[in-house]
């Protein structure tokens, strides 16, 4: 897929989320969103349902390729489980920005998130997620997770394996909120700053795979890999040859290898998964009462605490790792209208941009939230 980008590049972390919360009443929102042919049977069941943004269009995601995602894109993903006592269902409703998103793109999957929210009576718990900063519990939801390169607009027309261009993926395991360990794999810049010793990379030649395993890399991302190629050359009807370099250094590659790679200044410019910086929780509430929204710092690290939410207002908590916005049951509806969008732009000029935002309710508190709390 290396080579199938956009034709123009969009920032879309300088989005101000213009197209997420209008003036339309809830009532109004509700009513469009029956006449969406793509909610059709939408969380009417437990499991899983993507779809994908394109050209403003929510178009459903095929099942086979569930858990993998294109850089280029933005998707809705709703995950529905039910009560074992009641069985009642609960939601969890994501959207995921791709690197290389449009603003368009991102602003409606951004909108029709809301709009799936009403449609299913604000039950779900709403989710913003970010590419190479996914959240253990959105990783939990498939066996594989892949991001390549690539989107809606490249077409995505079938090629012959002799044809296709040298890509470079990147094999990593993660582990999930329930510590179940994962397969992630991403596509990275084909250059030689984009790998290190402790992870494990496939350079997909087409009907060449070279599996690359850092002299750090672990015995289960070695043979996770090694699985990865098997399945590929299955794709390619046997056809491909796989070659495996084991307990490499990537200070000492050979020469027919970085013949491969493309020109390097030496440091990566893949600024997508930047390292996380060090960040005091903070807790700033976003209240009307004044008859105008009003965003306000209340308390910032040892000095928050729960008593500090109000009943009647909405509440941004940042933390080193996620971005939450609590509803207070009395919030105003203007106040609930604006609090992601309020997030979303805090969030932006923060020491760590990428962080998920996850939005609770008061009453629909996760442990995650409640463990921010001292007290």
């Amino acid at each position: 897929m290396s080579g199938l980008v956009k034709a123009k590049k969009y920032q879309w972390k300088d989005s101000n989320m213009a197209l997420f919360g209008s003036d339309k009443d809830k009532k109004v929102k509700k009513e469009s969103a029956k006449t969406e042919p793509a909610w059709e049977g939408a969380g009417k069941k437990p499991g899983l349902q993507i779809w994908r943004i394109v050209k403003f269009e929510v178009t459903h995601w095929p099942k086979e390729k569930y858990g993998q995602f294109y850089d280029g894109d933005s998707y809705i993903i709703l995950h529905t489980r039910k009560d074992p006592n009641s069985n009642e269902l609960f939601y969890d409703v994501h959207f995921w920005i791709g690197a290389e998103s449009t603003q368009d793109e991102y602003g409606t999957a951004a909108y029709k998130t809301v709009e799936l929210d009403i449609l299913l009576d604000d039950k779900p718990v709403q989710h913003r997620q970010v590419q190479d900063h996914e959240t253990r519990l959105f990783i939990s939801y498939f066996n594989k997770f892949t991001v390549l390169s690539g989107g809606a607009d490249s077409g995505f027309n079938p090629v012959a394996p002799e044809k296709y261009q040298t890509r470079l993926l990147e094999v990593k395991i993660v582990t999930d909120e329930n510590g179940k360990k994962k397969q992630y794999v991403l596509e990275k810049p084909l250059k030689k700053s984009s790998m290190n010793n402790g992870d494990v990379y496939i350079i997909d030649k087409g009907l060449h795979l070279i599996q690359w395993c850092g002299q750090d890399a672990s015995p289960f991302e070695r043979n996770k890999a090694k699985e990865i190629c098997i399945a590929i050359d299955e794709e390619r009807s046997g056809k491909a040859e796989i070659e495996v370099l084991d307990d490499q250094d990537v200070n000492d590659m050979p020469q027919s290898l970085l013949a491969l790679l493309g020109p390097d200044s030496g440091a990566s410019n893949d600024d997508r998964n930047p390292t996380r910086q060090p960040c005091e929780k903070k807790l700033n509430k976003l209240s009307d009462k004044s008859g105008q929204l009003i965003f306000t710092e209340i308390a910032s690290g040892d000095a928050i605490k729960r008593s500090q939410l109000d009943t009647n207002d909405v509440f941004i908590l940042e933390t080193q790792e996620v971005c939450f916005v609590w509803l207070g049951g009395g919030a105003s509806i203007d106040e609930k209208r604006n609090a992601f969008p309020y997030a979303h732009n805090y969030i932006m000029r923060s020491v760590n941009p990428f962080n998920p935002i996850t939005v609770v309710d008061e009453g629909h508190e996760t442990q995650q939230f409640n463990r921010c709390f001292r007290n």
